[in-house]
């Protein structure tokens, strides 16, 4: 009796892990399939948008992204926030969580990022990981958007320091060619003395 028991328990054991992963699976696949419907209204509000812009410029007329747009963008962020949600609940039933600093999907009990090598804070079984990964993504693309405006700042201003560094290398150019003609005038100088102590050498001899 005790061998079918424990059979029978391995079985039901067995019964439910498949079962497990396949209502995971499902879930999964459900999901993915609402972020694809949601991306596809985005997609759509996007051509509303463009339709409105074009009318005001066809008309000549001003537009107000807040008294125009507000609606259709109000729509979008909407269907945004419910895609994040859906990547991350996505990212709980894998088992997954992102990167604290470059958003990488990892293992939930990670240590460490096996893309850039950041250490991970483990996060306890009853943490909110999806409310977490969602600062994360937040912090991450901010992080983005502040490198983007860092290096058109530096667009701006390079050009006003190409410019100093021109003048400073046509400053030193000027004062090369003044410094050669110098020494040049110096030789001919030194040449012309030469020939008239030769000369009247010359006609010393000759005396």
């Amino acid at each position: 009796m005790g061998f079918f028991e424990g059979l029978s328990k391995k079985a039901s054991e067995t019964y439910k892990n498949t079962a497990e992963k396949t209502n995971k699976f499902t879930r999964e696949f459900k999901l993915k399939s609402l972020i694809n419907d949601d991306k596809d209204r985005i997609e759509e509000i996007y051509i509303e948008i463009g339709k409105k812009v074009y009318e005001k410029h066809i008309r000549e007329e001003d537009i107000n992204i807040k008294s125009d747009l507000i609606e259709e963008c109000s729509k979008i962020d909407a269907y945004a926030k419910e895609i994040e949600d859906m990547n991350n609940e996505i990212l709980s039933l894998k088992n997954l969580r992102l990167c604290y600093k470059c958003a990488a999907e990892i293992d939930l009990k990670a240590k460490f990022c096996p893309k850039c090598g950041a250490p991970q804070e483990v996060k306890d079984e009853n943490a909110n990981v999806q409310e977490d990964n969602s600062n994360i993504r937040e912090e991450f693309q901010k992080g983005l958007t502040d490198s983007g405006e860092q290096e058109n700042d530096q667009e701006e201003v390079n050009p006003s320091e190409k410019e100093n560094g021109q003048d400073e290398s046509n400053d030193s150019s000027k004062q090369e060619e003044i410094q050669e003609s110098s020494d040049y005038s110096n030789e001919q100088g030194s040449v012309e003395e030469l020939d008239d102590s030769l000369i009247v050498e010359e006609n010393e001899n000759n005396e």
